[in-house]
């Protein structure tokens, strides 16, 4: 029996019309903030890739320092042929240890000239967005790892009168706690009298879905780090995000 071979005629698209891209530097022990930017983000008019870098499962101040070391290199593999618009590095509590500027220098390195952002510095602008000034903090980490959490958001003029953690150093076990547990602990932190608004921390933790939630039954605003990264990222690349059901702080774009 003959075989035959084609050679098939193709066309290119006008590269003029390019949608705006985003790229995500996401842990090796991530199981969450994929699945949740991909519900957040308007996948419609964005490009969103990913590359992954390696960090050890457990949470510690020294493991999430040694991430430094990975950053570049998770930055230059995002789709290297194709402009990007933004880059966020995934993770909350490496954030806040190693410093926003040490990141972006990071990233940057990898991909010169790019706009970055983390969780933290999109939740800083998220606060600052929310006219908030004095948040309850819920967090999955170990007693040290959210102190420094709660340190440096105060260090940068956002009071926390009132911090919870669930105290775990696992990140696998912190992407199991349940939604019901997020949202039951963050309405407990919530109710607090001296605070308008909530973050919850961590791209591992099964966030999101509870914010809306949470504000109902507060009638206050409510963040989480992979809430607050997908909102900056958009702003930055300049696409508005959905503002249905997404929580007053996706809900304030289009007041």
């Amino acid at each position: 029996m003959a075989h035959e071979t084609r050679r098939l005629a193709f066309r290119l698209d006008d590269c003029s019309r390019r949608r705006p891209a985003i790229g995500v530097i996401v842990l090796a022990t991530d199981l969450t903030i994929e699945c949740e930017l991909q519900r957040l983000l308007p996948l419609d008019a964005i490009g969103l890739y990913h590359s992954r870098i390696h960090n050890d499962v457990q949470i510690t101040p020294d493991t999430l320092r040694a991430m430094e070391k990975g950053i570049t290199a998770g930055a230059a593999v995002l789709v290297p042929s194709t402009p990007l618009d933004v880059i966020a590095y995934g993770c909350t509590s490496a954030t806040v240890v190693m410093g926003e500027e040490k990141v972006f220098e990071l990233v940057r390195a990898g991909r010169p000239g790019v706009a970055c952002t983390t969780p933290m510095t999109a939740a800083l602008a998220a606060f600052k967005a929310l006219d908030v000034s004095r948040i309850a903090l819920l967090a999955p980490y170990r007693a040290d790892v959210s102190r420094i959490v709660r340190d440096y958001i105060a260090a940068r003029g956002v009071e926390v009168p009132i911090m919870g953690t669930f105290d775990v150093e696992d990140d696998g076990v912190v992407a199991r706690i349940s939604e019901e547990s997020i949202c039951s602990a963050a309405i407990e932190l919530g109710r607090c009298d001296h605070v308008d608004a909530v973050f919850i921390s961590c791209t591992t933790l099964r966030a999101s879905g509870v914010v809306r939630k949470v504000e109902e039954v507060l009638d206050k605003p409510v963040t989480t780090s992979t809430h607050a990264l997908a909102w900056h990222c958009a702003m930055l690349a300049g696409v508005d995000p959905p503002s249905c059901n997404l929580g007053r702080l996706y809900a304030q774009i289009s007041a």
